[in-house]
């Protein structure tokens, strides 16, 4: 049974005036009662049984107290990691590996346009017809996307990815089956000796979890240089780090800082290591260049099918940048990738490594792939080759 939304539009408007002019302050629990008292003696709502009005105080408290309105339950749920939502009516949750809709509804289109302006304001970021798409990041790391209903034909619309409060370690993902201990023991001895690695995968595979824990194995006396879209990565123990964001153009169309100019900017600020938390466009030709300029060791992720998927998507990406020769690409990137991880989710939603390959080279029309690990359905992942064809680079850096 729903309430009519014209009725919870008056009594969210009472109740911005009755508290806004209330000596209660910050009192939560004041102002619960205060809402809880109004709404149960409403005689508009005499016809609804207490448990419909029970849940009419907590979307009342939540949307005009709580920065996520009647979001609020679930950012704080800590097994929810992703909120959904599809114009005012629809909402859904992903909660451990499983999508489900939820029975919260906003009362209208206005109100979840309220609550995504809120949300921009917050992070200093501008949403209206002009501007229609926002990428940002709330204080506690979660990470936003909205859209507005002149693009979104159902919307607006509001994705929220939130991430855990502590970061997993690779102890972590070794127990959630991700990776297995001779796979995580190789990938810690490469990220030591410095060689390049590229983590492919899809989208809520892990890929940002993987790179959190490589990054974490980095010698703590170098200099680091992180570049992200929307900062997410929990980087822990390294002194000497750099963390560059993207920040999005204002209504004007000016103050754009992409990735791009960050990798650029990166480049004159002295660095060991690179890390580009995400590449989806041109940047990849700077990125590349950093790879093969003496930035040994530096990570990056992107979005791919597989791993030779992965290799044309860069390819196509460097095209988006400049229009060289195609085999010019490829040994940029056979020169500049010296590892490749590749993940997946899996029928029952989790997550796993599913190859983890060396990039050698690039002859004869087609790169040189020396699978090392790879995943098989009735074994996991398992090793398929004892080592590395390319040593040079290592026996160079002193490891063997």
């Amino acid at each position: 049974m729903y309430i009519n939304k014209d009725i919870i539009m008056d009594i969210m408007e009472d109740m911005r005036k009755i508290i806004g002019h209330s000596d209660y302050g910050n009192d939560e629990q004041q102002i619960f009662k205060i809402i809880e008292s109004y709404i149960l003696s409403d005689s508009r709502l005499e016809m609804y049984n207490f448990k419909v009005k029970a849940r009419l105080v907590y979307q009342v408290y939540y949307s005009i107290r709580k920065d996520l309105g009647i979001l609020h339950p679930f950012s704080k749920d800590k097994d929810i990691t992703e909120i959904m939502v599809n114009g005012k009516d629809n909402i859904f949750i992903e909660r451990s590996g499983t999508i489900e809709r939820v029975n919260e509804q906003f009362t209208t289109t206005e109100e979840l346009e309220e609550l995504i302006r809120r949300i921009a304001g917050r992070v200093h970021r501008e949403i209206n017809e002009l501007n229609p798409i926002v990428d940002a990041r709330l204080p506690d790391g979660s990470r936003i996307n909205a859209v507005y209903k002149n693009v979104a034909l159902n919307g607006p619309i509001l994705t929220i990815r939130k991430f855990p409060e502590k970061a997993f370690s690779m102890e972590d993902l070794i127990q959630f089956g991700t990776i297995t201990e001779e796979a995580a023991d190789f990938l810690n001895r490469m990220v030591i000796a410095g060689e390049n690695i590229f983590i492919s995968g899809g989208t809520g595979s892990g890929k940002t979890s993987l790179l959190n824990v490589l990054s974490n194995y980095i010698p703590k006396e170098e200099r680091i240089i992180v570049i992200e879209d929307s900062a997410e990565l929990q980087l822990h123990g390294i002194e000497n780090i750099v963390r560059l964001e993207c920040r999005n153009a204002n209504v004007q169309g000016k103050g754009l800082v992409d990735m791009q100019q960050l990798i650029k900017t990166s480049l004159r600020m002295r660095p060991n290591r690179i890390i580009v938390g995400e590449v989806r466009g041109k940047e990849v030709l700077d990125m590349l260049q950093a790879f093969n300029t003496g930035h040994d060791g530096s990570l990056s992720t992107g979005h791919g099918n597989s791993i030779s998927g992965m290799l044309k998507r860069l390819e196509t990406m460097v095209l988006q940048a400049a229009n060289f020769p195609t085999d010019a690409i490829r040994n940029q990137i056979a020169e500049g990738i010296d590892i490749m991880v590749h993940l997946g989710r899996m029928p029952d939603k989790s997550r796993r490594v599913l190859e983890i390959a060396e990039i050698y080279g690039y002859e004869q029309n087609k790169y040189m792939i020396n699978s090392l690990f790879k995943y098989e359905v009735k074994n996991g992942l398992v090793k398929i080759q004892n080592e590395l064809i390319n040593k040079d680079k290592l026996l160079l850096r002193g490891v063997r």
